[in-house]
């Protein structure tokens, strides 16, 4: 009998939610006795998306969860063990699925807190621990934190675009990658400032406030438009917001506004319109002369229809009058960016002896894929009123010293030296030995966060159109560490 296809998908356990060659590369360290040497990992993307000037970091809450609850549940062992290799011999050894049986988590983690500004090659997170273990969370970690970070940037460009003023509502769920991509992209789009979602599983689950109006098929379910509004109406006389567009927009809204009339002699308000279709500049403008006109000028007008950060941007510069964004399919689809393209790499592992550590390096034709080896601390320079003026990479087992510079990863040339005093170490310890050490902020907190960290961006770095480059570079001694490990690793090829 087949399972069903989705209250049977998530089971108590999600340590199988991986790549198969995660499990194959943990067996191969079991299978050579390296199952426990020490080891880290960096966790971190390569370039900004949208072509914009920083990320906001997402995802941790729901990393930790998962790290909390890591182990493999007998129907994850029995699944393990019916795999076969092309042989038909059994993939994974039954001692083997008895060491995972009986496997407990007990890395430590670093990370940076949710809501952070981010940029390309920080890591978001650390891992440090047996190589077997810290190896097994690569999959999860990626796909939780690659995509959460990659909405809520979505929607902070939105908020940005949208102003401090207007309502940001996120109608994303009918458009989203299945539940499970709605259910995520709700909760990083709260996070990085929308002000309500339309997915009621996100309100129950996540403490979302949630709004919604009605559909085209409420006003075509009746006789007629006004019909339909005062329905409705009559259904929820203090949260009415009319949709007016189903046949004819100024009509519907000339419809709406005679309901509103009727609602207010018994004592209620009309919240709002909505236009989800047609020239909305326009539309907005005659909407709102018409509303206002009637005496309704706190009516708000909510749009739809495939907005954006770069469509807000421009109906604003049109004279718009709407007060509302309802962001649908380009905030829970990340539109243009199909991915964040994360990566985790890793940088050092303990030496045999368990004296000092080996760096690791992954070379690559581009300097841009080549990886920074040791155990890295990210720290933000500030300024005397707190703003952030320069990000620097360092190695935390090396000893910085007194007169600090830092290097453009991708072009040497370009060096900075730190004059600013003031600073904040961005990673900080969430587990040890496996044991949560951090109390996690709510996702209000980490909303409140990311509002505050965005809006201390100078400008020219928040821009959508050839944003400014925020400095990020390495501490000069791992720069030269870094140059001087890719000569040693990359062999010399003769002309």
């Amino acid at each position: 009998m087949n399972p069903a296809p989705l209250s049977g998908l998530y089971a108590p356990s999600l340590s199988l939610v991986t790549d198969l060659y995660q499990l194959t590369m943990a067996y191969g360290y079991w299978q050579q006795g390296m199952q426990d040497r020490e080891a880290v990992f960096h966790l971190y993307f390569r370039k900004t998306p949208f072509q914009g000037g920083y990320a906001v970091a997402a995802g941790l809450a729901l990393a930790v969860d998962w790290m909390e609850n890591f182990s493999f549940s007998e129907d994850d062992l029995a699944y393990l063990g019916s795999l076969k290799g092309s042989k038909g011999a059994a993939m994974f050894p039954a001692d083997f699925l008895q060491y995972l049986r009986e496997l407990k988590f007990t890395c430590d983690v670093e990370a940076i807190a949710e809501g952070t500004v981010v940029f390309g090659n920080e890591p978001l997170i650390r891992v440090q621990g047996p190589l077997l273990q810290a190896q097994l969370l690569e999959t999860a970690l990626l796909t939780l934190v690659n995509f959460q970070t990659l909405i809520a940037t979505k929607a902070t460009r939105i908020r940005e675009a949208a102003g401090p003023t207007d309502q940001v509502l996120e109608f994303g769920l009918r458009r989203a990658q299945g539940f499970d991509g709605g259910l995520g992209a709700s909760r990083a789009a709260y996070l990085g400032g929308v002000d309500a979602t339309s997915n009621v599983l996100a309100g129950m689950r996540y403490g979302i406030p949630v709004k919604g109006t009605h559909a085209h098929s409420w006003v075509m379910a009746f006789e007629d438009e006004p019909t339909a509004f005062a329905a409705y109406a009559q259904a929820f006389p203090d949260d009415s917001v009319f949709l007016v567009d189903t046949y004819d927009t100024l009509e519907g809204v000339r419809h709406a506004i005679s309901v509103a009339r009727q609602m207010r002699a018994n004592g209620h308000e009309l919240g709002g319109i909505r236009l989800d279709s047609g020239d909305l500049a326009y539309l907005s403008r005659e909407a709102r002369a018409l509303l206002d006109e009637a005496g309704f000028p706190k009516t708000r007008i909510v749009a739809s229809n495939d907005l954006e950060e770069n469509l807000i941007t421009s109906l604003k510069l049109q004279g718009a009058r709407i007060d509302t964004w309802g962001i649908g399919t380009q905030l829970v689809t990340a539109y243009n960016q199909a991915a964040l393209g994360g990566v985790y790499k890793l940088a050092a592992m303990r030496t045999a002896d368990g004296s000092g550590w080996d760096f690791t390096l992954k070379l690559s034709e581009q300097l841009a894929k080549t990886s920074i080896p040791g155990i890295l601390q990210v720290r933000r320079y500030l300024s005397e009123k707190g703003h952030p003026r320069a990000d620097m990479l360092y190695n935390t087992t090396e000893p910085l010293p007194e007169l600090l510079t830092i290097i453009d990863p991708l072009d040497p040339t370009r060096r900075r030296p730190i004059r600013s005093t003031h600073f904040r170490e961005l990673l900080e310890p969430v587990f040890r030995q496996g044991r949560r050490v951090l109390d996690l902020p709510t996702l209000a907190e980490s909303r409140a966060h990311a509002q505050r960290e965005v809006q201390s961006l100078d400008p020219s770095i928040r821009r959508f159109l050839n944003p400014h480059t925020y400095p990020v570079g390495l501490e000069e001694s791992l720069n030269t560490f870094r140059m001087n490990l890719i000569l040693e690793k990359r062999p010399l090829r003769p002309a």
